[in-house]
């Protein structure tokens, strides 16, 4: 029994942090936003570029991840989202005790005061920073709080970056048995049609 509910609660934790705010940033959970944001770095994106260099990139991106409260649209909050988008990739990259110690700091510098609410049809939920703070440390503080459990249950191995050499893209590994390795389908067939290419060149 100890076993199982031990299963149970991991898995509750790996959904809670793919899940979080799911009435805020919904597609994919708040995981799915963490990862869409850090991803839209230079070396992450699609395109290679960076995918968040001007406020009407910022504005696309909200369109597909709703947050409530202020939005001011304006090159200050470009550029403290930029920096919010820093934070995330290092937590993602750290290891759990580092992870720990950044989300903890986040949280203390907002400063987090958790509640539950509900609105635009969502369930009851937790936010811990006002709807009138600034849009960068409402997603700093609505990462951390998604994380927490994923650190809490010792589950940061499945918070990685994509394997390919030239791709710096963040993932969450949902596999059953951990073992995925590269952001997108994209970058898996790039790298195995590069090794098949050189096991021939070899033979």
């Amino acid at each position: 029994m100890k076993v199982s509910i031990r299963s149970r609660a991991k898995q509750s934790s790996i959904l809670l942090y793919r899940q979080h705010r799911e009435g805020s940033a919904s597609r994919g959970g708040f995981a799915g936003f963490i990862v869409a944001l850090a991803n839209t770095a230079a070396g992450a994106s699609r395109s290679g570029a960076d995918e968040l260099s001007t406020v009407d990139q910022l504005a696309r991106l909200l369109e597909r991840y709703t947050f409530v409260g202020r939005v001011d649209g304006d090159e200050v909050e470009l550029a403290q989202v930029r920096a919010a988008r820093a934070q995330l990739r290092d937590v993602w990259t750290a290891d759990r005790d580092d992870a720990a110690a950044m989300v903890n700091r986040m949280l203390r510098e907002a400063p987090a005061r958790p509640y539950l609410i509900r609105h635009d049809g969502s369930d009851w939920h937790v936010h811990a920073t006002e709807p009138g703070a600034p849009l960068a440390e409402r997603m700093r503080v609505d990462a951390a709080l998604a994380l927490m459990s994923v650190i809490r249950m010792d589950e940061t191995g499945r918070l990685r970056v994509c394997a390919a050499d030239d791709c710096a893209g963040l993932f969450a590994d949902m596999s059953r048995n951990g073992s995925r390795r590269f952001c997108s389908v994209r970058c898996g067939n790039r790298v195995n049609m590069s090794a098949c290419r050189a096991r021939r060149l070899r033979g």
